[in-house]
Parts: structure tokens; sequence; C-alpha cells
């Protein structure tokens, strides 16, 4: 898959789980601002992430994501292998 192609993939799953606009996932924005995600939200879309793109994203991991930029090179890096 090519990275723009999951860029869109990912940014449509999640401007649909989360009702956001499509225009406010940027790469430098921040995940928890622009979706308004609280932490059990966080969870939610950390498992979405996972199902959709079947990638594990470790607990300790979570915390190094803040921004879409971050979200699209740890799927990226993990299905290329």
């Amino acid at each position: 898959m090519e990275k723009q192609e999951l860029i869109s993939q990912v940014n449509q799953v999640l401007a649909d789980e989360f009702e956001a606009e499509l225009d406010a996932l940027t790469p430098d924005a921040n995940i928890k601002d622009a979706l308004q995600l609280d932490s059990l939200s966080l969870v939610d879309m950390v498992a979405l992430i996972e199902e959709h793109f079947s990638v594990k994203i470790q607990g300790n991991e979570v915390g190094s994501i803040k921004t879409f930029a971050n979200l699209y090179d740890y799927i990226y890096d993990r299905i290329a292998k």
C-alpha cells in the first residue's frame, strides 16, 4: 500500500468514527485535539486502528503517537514489514 493511500484510509476511518472533519486531520495536528478524544476514546481509536490495519500498538508506544504524522508513520512501518 502506498503511504498516501494509507493516509487517506486512516483519515477516513477516524473521521467517520469520531465525526471529525477531514480537513482537520492534518499531519501536524494533535490527534487528541483534532478528534476531541478523552482517555477512553483514545483506547477506542487504538482498537479501531488495530482492527482496520491489522497492526498492534503497544501500550507503551501510544504516548509517543501524538500527531497524525506519527500515526501514519507507525502504521506504515508496521504494514510495510
